[in-house]
Formats: structure tokens, C-alpha cells, sequence
């Protein structure tokens, strides 16, 4: 199911959280393209999007743990945190749109 986020009027780099239902978001635009992922870390229960993109990684603010906007991949502190979920973001008239299943709402 498509659920509406709000508008796509991200500035290169920046990333919002969003709760959506049973989940929070942590939505980035990164090269010119949307990306999402859970914004909850699994280790530390920190917001994701409270921290800092440094090249296609969105890292978390508390541990310094570096994850893969693409893939949800932790590549950096491999035995500190899971892998985070990655969700697909697409843009449609000038709106973020997200795909989540009916269990997520």
C-alpha cells in the first residue's frame, strides 16, 4: 500500500523522520534521489534521522554506526547492529510516497 509522506522538497543531504503507523521512517535525499530506511537503530534505539549523512550512509547518532542508505547494510560497525530495513521512495506529483505492507500499519 502507498502511503503519502508529504512533499519531496528535501535540499540535497537532508533527511526527515517520519511515523507512519507501526513504523518510523528515516527518508534522505541523497544524489538527487529518495531513499528510506527504519529510523530506529537496533542497538541503541536512536533516531536515525537525528544524525548525519556522510556520503550514502546515514549514521547513527549515538554510536557512530554507518549504514548503507541502499541496502540498510551496516558497514562499519559489522557485530554492533543488525542490518536496518530499507523501504522504496518514490516522488509523484511533487510527493514522497512510501510502500508498506498492511502488518506496518
Amino acid at each position: 500500500m502507498k502511503i503519502k509522506l508529504g512533499p519531496a522538497d528535501f535540499a540535497e543531504q537532508e533527511m526527515r523522520g517520519y511515523e507512519v503507523g507501526k513504523r518510523n521512517l528515516c527518508v534522505a535525499r541523497i544524489d538527487g534521489r529518495y531513499k528510506g530506511l527504519d529510523d530506529w537503530c537496533n542497538h541503541a534505539g536512536c533516531l536515525l534521522s537525528g544524525g548525519r549523512i556522510e556520503g550514502n550512509r546515514v549514521i547513527c547518532p549515538c554510536h557512530e554506526v554507518g549504514f548503507d542508505m541502499d541496502t540498510g547494510k551496516n558497514e562499519t560497525s559489522p557485530g554492533v547492529c543488525d542490518d536496518q530495513p530499507t523501504m522504496s521512495i518514490a516522488v509523484e506529483n511533487g510527493e514522497l510516497l512510501v510502500e508498506l505492507s498492511e502488518k506496518d500499519l
